[in-house]
């Protein structure tokens, strides 16, 4: 696997960890003033952008490091903020709970906590990354005997030998009875 497959999965990563640091400082903003709630609100918004950015590069990413070194941290570390935020404490949010404070994150994972409908969001984003179109269209089948071959577009688009006589360019092709369809 070439190291370029690998650019998509580095930057999602290291976009997503910088996204986290914004969040925690987003949360250390007064939302109860004017200021404080845009300022916050901007940070966050510069989260996305920069997700977004870290995608500009990676058309030819590696699906299957995506989901393992990319997707399988951001879901466990929002994940982990997630269930300790929740609502009603049970068994889940008690060992977040300890496990935060027995580490050393709890005051982070608060703090983080407040903006967890945009952490469910950004499970949700790293995951559809992971989904490229380039992955689903490996699964097709070849067309079945009958069916029409898919066009190639790029033979589609030449010019045709007499379009290009007929221009002038001095072209010649010999018909052959294999090379008509």
């Amino acid at each position: 696997m070439s190291s370029r497959a690998w650019i998509r999965v580095v930057t999602t990563l290291v976009a997503v960890g910088v996204a986290g640091f914004l969040l925690w400082l987003a949360a250390q903003f007064d939302m109860r003033t004017t200021g404080g709630y845009w300022a916050a609100l901007g940070v966050v918004a510069g989260c996305g952008v920069l997700l977004g950015v870290a995608q500009l590069r990676g058309w030819g990413g590696n699906p299957p490091a995506m989901l393992l070194a990319a997707f399988l941290p951001v879901l466990v570390c929002a994940g982990w903020v997630l269930v300790y935020d929740q609502p009603n404490g049970n068994w889940f949010r008690r060992h977040a709970d300890s496990w935060g404070h027995d580490i050393g994150i709890g005051g982070v994972v608060h703090d983080i906590g407040k903006w967890n409908g945009v952490l469910a969001f950004g499970i949700g984003l790293v995951f559809a990354y992971a989904l490229e179109p380039r992955m689903i269209r490996r699964g097709q089948a070849e067309p079945a005997a009958g069916e029409p071959a898919p066009i190639d577009r790029a033979a589609a688009d030449e010019p045709t030998a007499a379009v290009r006589e007929e221009a002038g360019q001095g072209v010649t092709v010999e018909r052959t009875p294999t090379s008509v369809r």
